[in-house]
């Protein structure tokens, strides 16, 4: 089965755009980094670090120290595609982190956002 490109790409290069788009909303780079320490585990320096080695969204999921539990809770659409109906692990866990970051972005709040 072929791969999806979105798989190799650089987080690096796509977490600026992450920080861009709830920066916009006047949302915050801490904000996007808790959402994202949420989902993966990782501790600030840990997703430093990543950023830093230029992971690829493969890596990166891979790499994380434990997807939070309450992810399953993630429900909703992005980019046209029901997350909690995607089959592939990988993908799912990337489309929780955009529809994250879109709900930061959309005014959501924290508390939310991050399930609790």
């Amino acid at each position: 089965m072929p791969q999806h490109q979105i798989y190799r790409m650089k987080f690096s290069r796509v977490y600026p755009l992450y920080v861009q788009k709830a920066e916009r909303k006047n949302r915050t780079k801490e904000e996007v980094d808790q959402v994202i320490c949420w989902l993966t585990g990782y501790s600030r320096e840990e997703l430093q670090y990543q950023i830093e080695m230029e992971s690829d969204f493969e890596a990166f999921f891979a790499k994380a120290p434990r997807l939070n539990p309450n992810a399953s809770l993630i429900k909703g659409v992005v980019c046209g595609v029901r997350v909690e109906e995607i089959e592939d692990p990988l993908m799912r866990k990337v489309r929780y982190l955009d529809k994250l970051v879109d709900e930061l972005a959309k005014g959501k709040a924290l508390d939310k956002i991050l399930r609790q």
